[in-house]
């Protein structure tokens, strides 16, 4: 009896060591994971930082570039005015729109001449990771006008067409670009919290075409206890990729958390 006795202590022992073991490996592993999370968040921060001042330059840039283009049309004496023909104008809005997509190369923009005038190609990323692309065939012509696009149906392109395709082109599709950048990294999110975290997520990510509203359910587990949160993601502003409206809900209890945008 106390030989049986005294193995079961040493078994108890052994089980509670291995335990112990386990939870020291799970606690390193847990702190790696910390870490390198850290280290690679570090890193995107200071290439965020450059492709900010990358954007600010090319930005200024290209208010340089259409400055030029706006003088050479101003400084035409008023007598030759008569005489520039319609082929002659819809030259220099090509040569305009060829100088904006030569100063936007790095920001996603791009783009090739055709015989109506522009194919523009509009390549969106998110957080160093390349998404869609969309392209918009403009024809240079007066009015300006879109022949053919792929630009999703949520996005409000008439009503950016309307304000700026026909007084300022560089800024039509620098707002273009906002909004479609904007929904990639709010799909590009969507789809990495239903694919990476499906295992603490209770049933289906609720989401509108627009992805600027986001519901779901997860459940956390403490102590082997599981109590389940629901949390509602709004994005008020369109052109960002950031919710601005956060609501996590639990037994009727609410938290309300506002998350501010920062450019």
């Amino acid at each position: 009896m106390e030989w049986a006795n005294d193995g079961k202590s040493r078994g108890g022992v052994l089980a509670h060591l291995e335990r112990l073991e386990i939870q020291v490996n799970r606690s390193r592993k847990n702190l790696e994971d910390l870490q390198r999370a850290q280290a690679i968040e570090s890193a995107l921060g200071t290439k965020i930082h450059k492709l900010r001042c990358l954007r600010d330059e090319l930005r200024a840039e290209a208010k340089q570039r259409q400055a030029r283009v706006k003088a050479s049309t101003v400084n035409v004496e008023p007598d030759q005015t008569p005489e520039i023909s319609e082929q002659e104008i819809a030259k220099r809005r090509k040569e305009n729109v060829k100088a904006i997509l030569q100063a936007y190369r790095f920001t996603g923009l791009s783009g090739k001449l055709t015989s109506r005038g522009v194919c523009v190609c509009i390549s969106t990323a998110f957080e160093g990771n390349l998404l869609d692309s969309y392209f918009i065939d403009l024809v240079i012509q007066k009015p300006l006008r879109i022949h053919h696009h792929s630009i999703p149906v949520f996005i409000p392109l008439e009503e950016i067409s309307a304000k700026y395709l026909q007084t300022n082109i560089q800024h039509f599709l620098f707002c273009l670009c906002e909004y479609l950048n904007a929904y990639a990294g709010r799909k590009y999110q969507a789809d990495r919290l239903q694919s990476d975290f499906a295992a603490f997520l209770v049933g289906p990510l609720r989401r509108n075409s627009l992805c600027n509203l986001l519901s779901f359910t997860y459940k956390v587990e403490p102590r082997g206890q599981s109590f389940p949160f629901c949390a509602r993601l709004l994005y008020k502003d369109l052109t960002t990729a950031l919710p601005t409206d956060v609501t996590v809900t639990y037994q009727g209890k609410r938290k309300y958390c506002t998350f501010c945008s920062h450019d």
